[in-house]
């Protein structure tokens, strides 16, 4: 595998019932990874993202860390299959950053568990705390939003594709941007089935909060380069670290930008998504068409990928 590697790693909404079951029975690594969490948890988390339901799965203090762990386990299958293969940089979409720390070796997979059903459960109180909404902006200028933003007092909330820019803010506010759209030359505005305003001041509660725990928290220098949602750029010290991960809870997910430096600065040729339903392959497409991307997210696609990889 000659090619330049870039890991990358799902975010909220891409949790899926059964995620992760296929690849536990069939490899002992992921297995383990599954047992690992529900012992470090205290909860039967891998019960819940193999059998469900849907809307306990979604619930932000269960989809956070199952998210982390079926990343983890895509990871540990793959390098099961192909080895230590080369890899020269990860990212993540949000909650997918602190996945893609452990892949780079920042923390280990005990630590990494550990802050993430943190940081779900300081937003889920965030989210019980405010009345927050989200809106997908279709077919829009990054400025034209920013505009609608800044005039109905929301946030930005991620910048995920061109053409797709996510609204948050409070309920009323976030609803009135919605039916304001139009008149902005926005081709479609879409609530998102959401349960608060992810990205956007009313998370400051749990911005203070995880901040804390960062701080008490040891990290190492990361095996790869990690790109950080908050500015599209490498992140390699300790303290950098932190901050990165402290300001993407309320800071804009830069998402379109850091794929965009990982094409052109990095030179990445082969990008490989490790989680649910082919969330990242889809927005990957829209942000530079052509662009390689294989997804494993079960043994079928770990399959075609490990057989790509070695072709």
């Amino acid at each position: 595998m000659s090619k330049r590697i870039a890991l990358l790693f799902s975010g909220q909404g891409a949790q899926s019932v059964g995620m992760g079951k296929d690849l536990a029975d069939k490899y002992p690594v992921a297995a383990e990874l599954f047992q690992r969490a529900d012992a470090i948890l205290g909860r039967p988390l891998s019960r819940l993202a193999f059998e469900g339901p849907q809307e306990e799965l979604t619930l932000t203090v269960n989809c956070q860390p199952a998210l982390y762990v079926h990343g983890c386990a895509c990871l540990a299958v793959l390098r099961q299959e192909l080895g230590d293969f080369p890899v020269h940089a990860v990212a993540g979409l949000s909650l997918g950053e602190f996945t893609a720390h452990a892949a780079a070796g920042t923390f280990d997979f005990e630590t990494g568990l550990t802050l993430v059903a943190q940081r779900a459960q300081f937003m889920q109180d965030a989210c019980d705390a405010t009345e927050g909404a989200m809106a997908a902006m279709i077919g829009a200028e990054e400025n034209v939003v920013r505009d609608l933003a800044s005039e109905t007092d929301v946030d930005v909330a991620n910048l995920n594709a061109p053409g797709q820019v996510v609204i948050s803010g409070e309920r009323a506010k976030v609803d009135m941007a919605v039916s304001l759209a139009k008149e902005h030359g926005i081709r479609r505005a879409t609530l998102l089935d959401v349960a608060g305003a992810y990205h956007s001041r009313l998370m400051n509660s749990a911005y203070l909060k995880l901040g804390e725990v960062l701080d008490r928290t040891d990290f190492r220098k990361p095996r790869y380069e990690v790109i950080c949602n908050v500015d599209a750029e490498p992140v390699s010290e300790a303290d950098a670290i932190r901050n990165a991960l402290r300001e993407q809870v309320t800071g804009t997910v830069r998402w379109a930008e850091s794929v965009e430096r990982l094409i052109d600065h990095d030179k990445i040729e082969q990008f490989i998504e490790l989680g649910p339903r082919g969330v990242i392959a889809g927005l990957l497409g829209r942000i530079r068409k052509g662009t390689n991307v294989l997804s494993v997210s079960d043994v079928p696609s770990l399959q075609t990928a490990v057989a790509a990889l070695k072709g």
